[in-house]
């Protein structure tokens, strides 16, 4: 039934659905081909999204870095998977460390939680990789060591963080040349990142562990008075897990379990399948309305209950629940409003996803969190360090409160969904920090609900909910459905693309009869690439 996809492109772009039996699809097209080049090699899905990972923390290290955290969800082709790959807090990290301060740290050493991309490069290797771990780092080190041009949206995205964060310890040495960040197009070298890289991929992760590399972080740490040990770093695992999911428009949608924001779009998805969604048109005021309200109850119960696994007050599932999710889609009403959360009963980022011709599909997710992260790069490495630190609370009431080895709420999620028998159907996630869950709930009503092709759920214009009623949407809106949301009560505000995040960046492959139809979204420097 999803094989009736809308091929016409409704929205301004240049871009056109490509199609293939093998593809990867990416914020960045030499890690595209850096995926592409795995496949072509004999290499599995996993492969190629792993290559793609590791080129990204060299040409695109404004969104991601060695020192990011990861996820994925992988369909193996039997059964879907998810990995959660991210940091926990370091075990001096109580709420006491943090005493005197109204909120978590942003930036520097005291935003970094233990460093979780490199171990899920490592996890996805060896349970689905065909190719040796130094295949797959091959291109990174490349292009890390021999250099290539830097892009035009990068380069605008470089000067920004830089500015911000120049002072951060290690930051110029590694990311300014010659005092200045680089300009587009040009040619840069990243030698400290081939080094690493190379470490990493000769001892498939374990100096970055508990070797030499291990050392320089926790020295450097020490160095600048935090407390991130090497008796953190080694106590490090992932974990592998199920997915949560909800039905809707007929297939299932999919995300991973807390500590990300994932639930958030299941819950708005789950509402609008309740009170039947579709009656009118994708881009009608009449649907944005109940979208945006949807949307709305599904972040006020994302604030309040979401945190990691472990510390959870209410079980994921009960936010699922049908029941409850009805009785939350009884609040929306006909005028905009400003839900709280509800009560169940007890109980800077780059995406990417690859597909391969014997049916295994990956959605990859990895990210430093703020552009460029805590803006620490560890001396002679290369190794930028994310700050999902920021990510907790400091409120000792709030079920997201710091505490040592635990894992801070995340902004970063992959998605999937299945045919309702399990087969799969897509892989598609879309980057941009609190815009992500709300990004997943746009693409999945366009896709699934209106039939609209990847290519062009990702060139259609966005709107992002920033709290309140207020709504920023992009330049592209009809002027007419804006005023006529305005009528409704919605504070919006027409927004230029500005900023790390903005209105975030799509990848999507989906599966049909004949293969894989791949979208990427026009406002990064993204590419599918198929063969």
């Amino acid at each position: 039934m999803f094989d009736d996809l809308d091929y016409t492109q409704p929205y301004a772009s240049a871009r056109s659905p490509v199609m293939g039996r093998n593809m990867v699809a990416a914020s960045q097209p030499l890690a595209a081909q850096a995926g592409l080049e795995m496949l072509r090699r004999g290499g599995s899905a996993a492969d190629a999204a792993i290559a793609a990972a590791m080129v990204l923390t060299v040409v695109e290290p404004t969104g991601c870095g060695i020192g990011s955290d990861a996820f994925a969800i992988i369909w193996d082709g039997e059964r879907l998977q998810g990995l959660n790959a991210s940091g926990r807090a370091p075990e001096q990290w109580t709420p006491e460390h943090f005493s005197g301060q109204d909120a978590m740290p942003q930036r520097g050493w005291n935003a970094v939680t233990v460093p979780g991309a490199v171990s899920a490069w490592v996890a996805l290797s060896e349970r689905y990789g065909k190719l040796p771990f130094e295949t797959l780092a091959e291109p990174a080190i490349r292009y890390a060591r021999d250099g290539y041009q830097v892009t035009p949206i990068i380069a605008q995205q470089w000067r920004q963080g830089a500015a911000l964060l120049k002072d951060q310890p290690g930051f110029a040495d590694c990311f300014l040349f010659d005092g200045q960040p680089p300009r587009a197009g040009q040619h840069i070298q990243l030698p400290d990142h081939a080094r690493t890289l190379t470490a990493i991929a000769q001892s498939k992760g374990q100096a970055f562990y508990k070797g030499a590399l291990a050392d320089a972080m926790a020295a450097d740490a020490a160095r600048h008075g935090a407390v991130l040990s090497l008796a953190d770093l080694a106590a490090h695992t992932v974990d592998w897990v199920e997915t949560l999911s909800v039905p809707f428009a007929g297939a299932q949608v999919h995300e991973l379990p807390p500590n990300g924001q994932g639930i958030a779009t299941l819950s708005a998805l789950g509402i609008l399948e309740a009170v039947g969604i579709g009656e009118h048109s994708v881009d009608s005021p009449e649907t944005l309305h109940t979208v945006l309200e949807a949307m709305k109850l599904g972040l006020a119960d994302l604030r309040h209950h979401i945190t990691d696994q472990d510390h959870m007050r209410v079980l994921a599932q009960h936010l699922l629940d049908p029941a409850y999710l009805a009785e939350r889609a009884g609040l929306i009403e006909e005028t905009a409003g400003d839900p709280g959360h509800g009560s169940p009963k007890p109980g800077g980022t780059v995406y990417l996803c690859a597909a391969d011709a014997d049916g295994m599909m990956v959605s990859f997710i990895q990210s430093n969190y703020m552009g460029f992260g805590s803006g620490v790069v560890v001396p002679g490495t290369g190794i930028s360090l994310q700050n999902r630190g920021a990510g907790f609370s400091l409120d000792p009431e709030h079920v997201n409160v710091v505490a040592p080895r635990k894992r801070p709420f995340h902004t970063i999620i992959p998605g999937f969904v299945t045919h309702m028998d399990g087969s799969p159907l897509m892989a598609f996630g879309l980057m941009g920090g609190p815009m992500q869950a709300q990004g997943h709930l746009q693409l999945m009503l366009r896709i699934l609900r209106y039939k609209q092709n990847p290519q062009a759920a990702a060139n259609a214009p966005r709107w992002r909910l920033e709290g309140g009623k207020t709504v920023s949407v992009e330049p592209q809106f009809d002027p007419e459905t804006v005023a006529a949301l305005q009528a409704l009560g919605h504070d919006i505000k027409v927004q230029e693309l500005s900023g790390m995040f903005a209105f975030g960046g799509a990848q999507i492959i989906q599966r049909t009869a004949d293969g894989y139809v791949g979208g990427t979204d026009p406002r990064k420097d993204g590419l599918v690439a198929a063969f």
